[in-house]
């Protein structure tokens, strides 16, 4: 395969599990989303997109993997931060998800959304 073909394949993988991911059908789009990533795991997009199927089909701990290889690559990604804030909530693990959720919301100040679910854990902490 060269380099074209395979950059091809791997944006259609992409376009197609993001386009499931946009109607709701989450298990599904992580299929072609997983084969994306594997051609190429150091793709940002695809990782948010893959974190965010984990993490609508309860697959918590797979989506913040998914979501911490986004902030170590890119670590003013607010959105990143904030996807494994929740993920590591979810996952029972509020001391982690304490720190994720402050950095979303101080990247973000005017986001009342990162606010409200940082402002949640300090309260249970």
């Amino acid at each position: 395969m060269t380099p074209e073909e395979r950059g091809e394949k791997v944006y259609d993988l992409y376009k197609r599990g993001s386009e499931l991911l946009d109607h709701g059908d989450f298990s599904a789009a992580a299929i072609p989303l997983e084969q994306a990533r594997v051609l190429e795991p150091e793709k940002s997009s695809i990782r948010e997109a893959l974190g965010r199927a984990y993490f609508k089909t309860g697959r918590y701990e797979a989506a913040s993997v998914e979501f911490q290889a986004v902030v170590d690559r890119y670590p003013v990604n607010d959105f990143a931060h904030f996807c494994l804030g929740r993920s590591l909530e979810k996952s029972g693990r509020q001391k982690e998800a304490r720190k994720h959720l402050a950095l979303a919301a101080s990247l973000r100040p005017e986001r009342a959304d990162y606010r409200m679910y940082r402002d949640r854990l300090r309260r249970a902490a």
